[in-house]
């Protein structure tokens, strides 16, 4: 189910995180124009530190969408009980055709007599991978907490110093890896929307040419990683 206003609706109308520690987590979020206007929005949060939008602003054509990628960012504990007070807000309101959704103006979701700016409230929800009852979730919350435990006093006791900074650091730049590959993505996805909409027919070699070179740098780090020794044996 959705939420909106005259101007536009959104889906899902609540954020919902599958949450899990040291991980980044995603939520999509469409926006539709309902209306015949072009129309700008912009999101905003309670917790802007934990939170990464894109885009946080755009504008939206007559009766098109939009779709927005928000990434919650990796966190190092679990909030008591899991419940999360974040909110996000949207607000929207027509623009004129000719406004360029890169250069928006900074006074447009001024409120102003006679502009109408609508606002939408959006909660955050996370919610487990293993999906069981609170007591199962607790359970496996704890065993896991002890399995892991258990596995780092192992190789703790079995590598040298050097090695398991050398290991975790080599673990650190993979996911780095992974989530720049993803936001770039995500980015150069945007970019060849935007310029398809200009009539740029050489973006599209430009596009593939940059997701190729990330690809390969993907899979070379990914192979240094795996290909490195355990620290166990």
């Amino acid at each position: 189910m959705g939420g909106g206003g005259t101007l536009i609706s959104v889906y899902p109308e609540e954020l919902t995180f599958l949450f899990e520690l040291d991980k980044p987590c995603y939520c999509n979020l469409k926006v539709v124009n309902n209306s015949e206007h072009h129309v700008a929005f912009k999101v905003k949060t309670t917790s802007p530190r934990k939170y990464f939008v894109r885009p946080n602003a755009s504008i939206v054509q007559p009766w098109d969408s939009c779709t927005i990628t928000i990434t919650l960012q990796a966190q190092k504990e679990y909030p008591p009980d899991m419940q999360c007070k974040d909110k996000f807000l949207i607000q929207s309101t027509k623009v004129a055709a000719s406004t360029d959704m890169d250069e928006i103006p900074p006074d447009t979701f001024n409120k102003e007599p006679e502009k109408i700016i609508e606002e939408m409230k959006l909660r955050v929800v996370y919610t487990l991978p293993s999906g069981g009852s609170d007591d199962s979730s607790a359970s496996s919350l704890g065993s896991r907490s002890f399995k892991a435990a258990s596995d780092d006093l192992t190789m703790l006791k079995n590598a040298s110093i050097e090695e398991i900074q050398t290991i975790q650091r080599l673990k650190d730049e993979r996911d780095s890896m992974l989530q720049q590959n993803q936001q770039m993505q995500r980015e150069l996805d945007v970019l060849r929307r935007r310029r398809s909409r200009k009539g740029d027919t050489g973006f599209s070699l430009t596009f593939a040419a940059f997701a190729g070179l990330i690809g390969v740098l993907v899979g070379l780090l990914m192979s240094l990683i795996f290909s490195s020794p355990s620290a166990t044996a």
